[in-house]
This record gives structure tokens, C-alpha cells and sequence, in this order.
């Protein structure tokens, strides 16, 4: 039996339907702005919650997009075109269908970079510090 905490092939993942990817992605994602909020601030969660649901939404993730799209590698395009374009069971309520499509390919990249266990390029992309910021 593997392990959840052990890194899957690389390989393994790319033959991963990308809306399973964007699956794990979503949740990966939103934990890790979660524990970023509750470390840098001092509100209520009630706020917390607020903040993070403006940065998890489909609308937040297009927008982070726009920053991370030039710095993607070939290999991070492929999932995100893969997940942009997959055919989703469901329709998002709060956001158009071009933001949507665009938060899947998103999440799929989050998915794929947290399955194959490139916890540091997570960190590098969505998460920069301050210094590396455009």
C-alpha cells in the first residue's frame, strides 16, 4: 500500500485526470492559504474565513494566475491547459465559465505540484516572499 504522504511518480500524475488533479488541488490550495492566514494574522476566524474565501474562489485563483502564468514550466502548462479545458461536472455559481475553466487549470497545477511532492515550487509560485514579488 503507498503511503498518502509519499510522492507519486511524475508520470503517474500526468495520466491523472486533470479534474481529479484539480480536486486534490482545491483542497491542497485552500489549506495552504488557510495556515498562511492564521500565521500572519490575529483576526477572528470568522475574518480569516472571509479572507480566505476571496483568495480560494475561482475569481482570487484567476487573478493569481495572471502573476503565475509566465513562470510556469512546460511541464506546468500541460496540466494547466489539461485542467482548463477538462470537462467539469459541475458549474461554478459565483464566477463566469472563463474563470472558472481558469481556477481548474489552477487547481490542477496545485494538485499536480502537491501529489508529486514539489512542496517548495507550491511555495515559490503562489506563496512568494517578499523580495521575489514582481
Amino acid at each position: 500500500m503507498v503511503s498518502i504522504f509519499e510522492p507519486i511518480d511524475c508520470n503517474r500524475a500526468k495520466q491523472m485526470n486533470p479534474v481529479v488533479l484539480a480536486f486534490v488541488g482545491d483542497a491542497c490550495y485552500t489549506l495552504y492559504v488557510r495556515q498562511k492566514l492564521a500565521l500572519s494574522s490575529g483576526c477572528k476566524t470568522g475574518e480569516l474565513n472571509a479572507q480566505a474565501s476571496a483568495v480560494v474562489s475561482a475569481h482570487g485563483q484567476s487573478e493569481v494566475l495572471e502573476r503565475i502564468l509566465p513562470l510556469l514550466t512546460e511541464e506546468e502548462e500541460e496540466i494547466y491547459r489539461r485542467g482548463r479545458n477538462a470537462k467539469k461536472p459541475t458549474k461554478s455559481k459565483n464566477a463566469s465559465c472563463a474563470e472558472y475553466s481558469r481556477s481548474t487549470g489552477f487547481e490542477a497545477v496545485v494538485g499536480y505540484l502537491y501529489l508529486t511532492g514539489q512542496f517548495a515550487r507550491i511555495e515559490q509560485l503562489f506563496f512568494p516572499q517578499e523580495g521575489e514579488r514582481e
